[in-house]
């Protein structure tokens, strides 16, 4: 029986990190049609960041059920259950290959679900290779006009099909809009895992916090942390503030927190950083937002894509007492919807949705822009990384256990990640500093 025929819609997210996660759960609620409600069943793909317990937690999203798989159980798991909608909250290469991987799956059933994707915030690197490995979607989700826009000029631009691309926002905007300064006058700096990567810029701008923490010690400082060591996001997280941090002669108002980002703004006066979708949060509340100009303003930093908003500044202007004024047009282009837009900005993808699921014979079969054809020295590569073959088939000996793994597999794995982890956080960085003496 199709998903669709219950009295609920079933959706499945597939996700690789816990900010993917958050993305596409948050995502599947908004863009499903809920008539009779969904239920959500979360599957988490095995790798380098599969995210923790205490991650999960965080986020704060139910799912009905939630798993961990490889790329080809997941693949197994989409041959033998039925659902209306599936949302893939991957990295470009991740999607791509389950796009192929689920096109050969669901090869000559005649029934399959919406397929959606996207990006789980600022898109400012790598916008043509991302935006084709997401290619053969249903939808191709784009969180703001200015995304939408430049997608399809991309799609159009290489001859793909760009009817897939549809404006929305990024589904976990929300709160109550700031009204005012909060006792104490709370600043907080939203820390990114990646950005900036050297030791250098990293310390530079503990050092500056710290150093503004004792300049106004009538504030609350925070450093706003993604994740604990040991545990990773999105991205490698080689150098964690909470070890540059250590030893340090701290004032009494700077604090290191962790928690939900919605939370944190709850109290923040000031929000500042580097690039971090944490800016388009704050934006959204009408919270005073800063993205920092004292590393330069540098595609490898993605601050540029905030030129013309109004909020660029340093840490010398801040110090001073300067307040940020963001430019309205700007803020309105990239999705944050501050006036008062964001409770429609799914209405579009709903309605798309909603006419898939009701097209006559069911949809057609997946068609990426990628093929053995188009991309034969790029794609077969990227395939073979989750286990598949050129025709997106499991490749023979592909880890894909038929039952759920036993209790010492479990440990096994879990010891496996952690010696990764460790790996890069503490011994790959050495031997690099090692390699340039």
């Amino acid at each position: 029986m199709p998903a669709s025929a219950t009295n609920s819609l079933r959706v499945a997210v597939l996700a690789d990190s816990d900010t993917r996660w958050k993305w596409g759960a948050l995502t599947a609620q908004r863009v499903t049609p809920t008539g009779d409600g969904i239920r959500l069943d979360g599957y988490l793909l095995r790798g380098r960041a599969t995210p923790t317990a205490r991650q999960l937690q965080e986020v704060g999203v139910h799912a009905d059920s939630l798993r961990e798989v490889t790329g080809v159980e997941f693949l197994r798991a989409m041959r033998e259950g039925s659902y209306d909608v599936l949302v893939l909250a991957l990295v470009g290469g991740g999607v791509q290959a389950m796009l192929h991987g689920l096109r050969a799956v669901w090869a000559g059933t005649g029934e399959r679900p919406v397929v959606v994707t996207g990006y789980v915030g600022v898109v400012y690197e790598k916008l043509a290779d991302g935006l084709l490995l997401r290619h053969g979607a249903d939808l191709v989700l784009a969180n703001s006009r200015h995304d939408a826009d430049r997608f399809r000029a991309v799609y159009e631009g290489v001859g793909a099909d760009a009817s897939s691309v549809t404006e929305v926002a990024l589904p976990f905007l929300g709160g109550a809009p700031y009204t005012g300064e909060h006792d104490p006058y709370t600043v907080v700096f939203a820390a990114q895992p990646s950005v900036p990567a050297s030791r250098k810029d990293r310390t530079y701008l503990l050092n500056r916090l710290i150093e503004h923490a004792r300049r106004h010690p009538e504030r609350e400082v925070l450093l706003k942390l993604r994740s604990k060591p040991g545990e990773h996001t999105t991205h490698i997280e080689e150098l964690p503030y909470q070890k540059l941090v250590q030893g340090r002669d701290l004032p009494a108002n700077f604090r290191l927190v962790y928690g939900h980002m919605g939370e944190v703004l709850d109290r923040t006066d000031l929000l500042v950083t580097v690039s971090s979708t944490a800016a388009l949060e704050a934006l959204h509340r009408r919270v005073p937002t800063v993205v920092l100009t004292d590393l330069g303003v540098r595609e490898a930093l993605g601050n540029h894509h905030f030129t013309g908003s109004g909020c660029l500044a340093s840490w010398d202007q801040l110090d001073a007492g300067h307040r940020p004024a963001p430019d309205e047009e700007w803020v309105a282009r990239q999705g944050v919807a501050a006036d008062g837009g964001y409770a429609t900005a799914f209405d579009t993808a709903r309605a798309r949705i909603t006419k898939l699921l009701g097209r006559p014979g069911g949809l057609p079969p997946l068609t990426p822009y990628y093929t053995p054809a188009t991309a034969p020295g790029y794609l077969p590569g990227i395939l073979a990384r989750h286990h598949l073959g050129p025709d997106g088939v499991p490749l023979p000996g592909a880890p894909a256990a038929d039952k759920e793994p036993g209790p010492v597999r479990q440990i096994v794995r879990r010891a496996a990640r952690g010696a990764y982890r460790h790996g890069v956080q503490r011994v790959a960085p050495v031997i690099r500093r090692m390699g340039e003496l």
